[in-house]
């Protein structure tokens, strides 16, 4: 199949969106089939990675997102009709259509190409958080209503995220979730060396990997940096880090990491934590469960299917963050509840294959292409929804 994905991210962005794409390039490409993306144009100065890849890029103008510079919005343009032309596409994968994706979805109601369109980012909650453009969670909601209600399918990650959806009236819901590459992220990763770097008195070492932004409540966290025998390492960049910096003066900041770098950090740590409550899935807490790691994050959104509360972690309010300080430091002081959970979570994930969810992800665009549009009864841990 010719597969065409509009995606509102993608490298050298370093975030779950552009990540996902990669990989699900990689994965058509490794099927046979011929995928082409179509993606904003990264700011002036940021390596360009389009030329070294197996397959077509097209980039859109794009201006920098009001209250994250960093992030590029695609901008409408005739470069989209034209590529999906130029390529004969046979289905259209809209990846977090919000922006670039409304133009995607448009150009591929006019064009009569069929879609699926995949739900990454809580774009209602930082709608309300951000007020993009002077818009509200109501607002928002309309407008991914008309998105994602031409599409053939909307795939989410999260029995969360799909309840959502259906909520506020999206259609054709189904559960597709993320893979995690476990031969990367292994426990055996881990290095005497950088634990001594990073906790030179033998500390605990708890780990956040992540976006630095204000949706991610990193802040809650700031009691487990105060904890006595803990080092707090955080990993990721964004635009809340000096405000971060200053309202966590104990941790250590170590900026975005990426390969193997990032996966002998993770298994360098010895618990992960996360607070953020708006997550649709948690791609760096199933990295960290692939790590042999225990984790603690708020008991919302993605992270409820990810983690098994006092088998592979826990599960605490969202916002509370004398919840989160008390389950780190019940682990903090307890190595073997650590290993134990850091065991059950490696043994979680282990299946959990982007070849596996790659497949899966053929096999819904083979549905819609042939007008094959069942549609399911409920929301399921192991099915779909509609």
């Amino acid at each position: 199949m010719r597969v065409a994905i509009v995606t509102e991210s993608f490298p050298p962005d370093v975030n779950g969106v552009a990540n996902s794409v990669v990989r699900v390039a990689d994965h058509l490409r490794a099927r046979g089939h011929e995928p082409l993306v179509v993606a904003p144009a990264p700011s002036a100065g940021c390596r360009d990675v389009t030329g070294r890849l197996p397959y077509p890029v097209v980039r859109v103008p794009s201006v920098p997102m009001p209250g994250y510079p960093n992030f590029r919005l695609g901008l409408p343009s005739r470069r989209i009709a034209a590529a999906l032309r130029e390529h004969r596409t046979d289905i259209v994968h809209l990846a977090s259509p919000f922006f670039l994706g409304g133009t995607g979805a448009r150009v591929t109601a006019r064009l009569g190409l069929p879609s699926v369109a995949v739900y990454q980012t809580d774009v209602a909650a930082y709608a309300r958080l951000y007020r993009y453009f002077g818009w509200g969670e109501s607002t928002a909601w309309r407008w991914l209503r008309q998105i994602h209600n031409g599409a053939g399918r909307t795939l989410a990650p999260s029995t969360a995220a799909a309840t959502a959806l259906l909520a506020n009236g999206i259609r054709r819901v189904w559960l597709w979730r993320r893979g995690v590459d476990a031969a990367r992220f292994d426990p055996s990763h881990r290095s005497a060396a950088l634990r001594t770097a990073l906790a030179p008195n033998g500390e605990v070492i708890v780990g956040y990997v992540g976006r630095l932004a204000a949706e991610k409540r990193i802040d809650l966290l700031a009691p487990i940096a105060r904890q006595k025998g803990v080092r707090f390492v955080v990993v990721g960049s964004g635009p809340a880090e000096e405000p971060l910096r200053r309202a966590l003066p104990g941790a250590v900041f170590l900026g975005a990491r990426r390969g193997g770098q990032l996966a002998r950090l993770y298994a360098s740590f010895d618990v992960f934590a996360h607070a953020g409550p708006f997550e649709t899935f948690g791609q760096t807490i199933q990295e960290a469960m692939a790590s042999g790691l225990p984790v603690v994050a708020p008991a919302a959104g993605g992270p409820v299917d990810l983690v098994t509360h006092d088998r592979t972690g826990f599960l605490v309010p969202p916002f509370d963050a004398e919840a989160l300080g008390a389950a780190v430091s019940k682990l903090v002081e307890d190595p073997e509840l650590r290993r134990e959970f850091g065991a059950a979570g490696r043994a979680e994930v282990g299946s959990r294959t982007w070849a596996a969810v790659g497949d899966e992800l053929i096999g819904h665009y083979v549905a819609v292409h042939s007008g094959i549009l069942p549609v399911p009864p409920r929301v399921s841990l192991h099915g779909e929804a509609a």
